[in-house]
């Protein structure tokens, strides 16, 4: 099977070449990757190469493929697996695959013929015995490379607990009808949050207040969820869960602005836990140690704290609460990625539309775009980049759709798209896109790429 892929060879050194990849054979499966998105690990990896833990020292000879948050179409299936899947299946990958003794070897960082930035991977049996392919029966490709990082998202949900009283048991998750408040939260990530928040077929929050520094952040996150943003503020109904965006930028006391959303039925005179207006369930999406101090201050009685940001700072140190620790039994969590049943419920929910990851895509590309945009991550603000991997498109903001539509026809009809989807991309522009954009083009194999086999004793 002949592939063009993006490989890693060292710290920023990403070569787009046209490989060749074994055959399913009698125990593999080949897989067509149709989408990919690009995730902030992706930049970690792909910047520092060797300097990452979960990437090989010999890549500089064995070039690994990146880019995990994938969804594609099944092309070849060896006779071990023709009872489970079939050609032309739609799937999704876990890139964590949790191969015991191997648990750093991790898809996009460590894996020659499995990655997100190319046409085509060759998957080896111990993929499938570890139950990481998963058939997704959504209707648009896209959506199912978000599965990963609502994964993420529905695995920080399930990490947090809460103390059942009277006894030494937790209660897992988050708490139900309680108040939870997602701090930094209007980034890619924190509007996967506020999706799963107000429709997850588990657990929901009746109160969700989320906050962020930046109006047009605010006011874009607050459109896409149908509600008007205005004077620092937008608040509303969101599928029965109450919701409100603040800005909390330049606030003289935000940690008394945002108590005072739940000081209404916290201070009930029936209530005899009263908080002062503390939350159930705090997810901070940034790794500043001002906000994590305004979270030791905002836990209600039992909350739980979700510090979801991936520092930087190997040294992170901030100011926490160890009185409240002991007498309000606050406490601190914290995940990174989710696990194959976090996975396959994603898929499951995404297919069955109870989610809408798309709110966290802001641009869109294709397979030549690819390292550029994983490089520039930092450099480009916006949310979720998304690839194509059989097309040829510079990566480009949705908001930028418009004004490019003005020279190019193309680029006029994604607009016409994705603004009667309030902005949004869809299966409508990701079909329009497969239809029309020019066609990446597979040449003469450079190598043939072998996967090592991994066992499990």
């Amino acid at each position: 099977m002949k592939a063009k892929a993006w490989r890693l060879y060292g710290a920023h050194d990403a070569r787009l070449e046209d490989i060749e990849l074994e055959c399913a054979g009698e125990d593999g499966i080949v897989v067509e990757i149709v989408t990919n998105t690009i995730c902030l690990s992706d930049y970690k990896g792909a910047s520092l190469g060797t300097g990452h833990k979960r990437v090989p020292r010999d890549i500089d000879t064995n070039p690994i493929m990146f880019g995990h948050e994938v969804s594609g179409i099944v092309r070849e299936v060896g006779d071990k697996w023709k009872s489970q899947f079939r050609v032309g299946q739609r799937v999704g990958l876990q890139p964590s695959l949790n191969i015991p003794g191997h648990e750093l070897e991790t898809v996009g960082y460590a894996w020659h013929t499995i990655g997100g930035d190319t046409t085509h991977v060759y998957l080896p049996s111990i993929v499938m015995e570890m139950g990481c392919l998963l058939p997704y029966d959504g209707d648009a490709f896209f959506k199912c490379s978000l599965a990963e990082p609502i994964s993420c998202i529905v695995s920080a949900f399930r990490t947090n607990y809460h103390n059942a009283f009277c006894s030494h048991d937790l209660e897992v998750g988050i708490v139900d009808k309680g108040t939870m408040l997602l701090m930094a939260g209007c980034g890619a990530m924190g509007l996967g949050c506020i999706d799963i928040a107000c429709h997850s077929p588990e657990k929901r929050p009746r109160r969700l207040v989320v906050t962020d520094i930046d109006d047009e952040r605010l006011t874009r996150a607050a459109k896409m969820f149908g509600l008007s943003y205005a004077e620092g503020r937008a608040s509303g109904e969101i599928n029965g869960v109450e919701v409100h965006f603040v800005n909390t930028k330049g606030r003289a006391d935000p940690v008394k602005e945002l108590k005072s959303f739940n000081l209404a039925d916290d201070e009930r005179a029936d209530n005899p836990t009263s908080t002062g207006g503390g939350y159930d369930d705090i997810f901070l999406f940034a790794a500043v140690p001002e906000l994590i101090t305004q979270c030791s201050d905002l836990l209600g009685f039992g909350g739980c704290l979700n510090f979801f940001a991936g520092p930087t700072d190997q040294n992170l140190m901030a100011s926490f609460n160890f009185y409240n620790i002991h007498y309000m039994m606050h406490h601190i969590v914290a995940n990174s990625g989710g696990d194959v049943k976090d996975m396959a419920d994603s898929v499951d929910w995404i297919g069955k539309g109870y989610l809408h990851p798309e709110v966290m895509i802001t641009h869109v590309g294709g397979l030549d775009s690819a390292a550029e945009a994983t490089f520039d991550l930092m450099k480009v603000p916006g949310g979720k980049r998304l690839v194509y991997t059989h097309i040829l498109m510079p990566m480009t903001a949705i908001a930028d759709f418009r004004e490019k539509g003005r020279s190019d026809p193309f680029f006029a009809e994604l607009d016409r798209i994705c603004s009667a989807n309030n902005g949004l991309w869809c299966k409508e522009a990701e079909e329009y896109l497969l239809s029309h954009a020019p066609k990446v083009e597979i040449g003469e194999p450079k190598e043939k790429v072998i996967e090592r086999r991994i066992v499990v004793k």
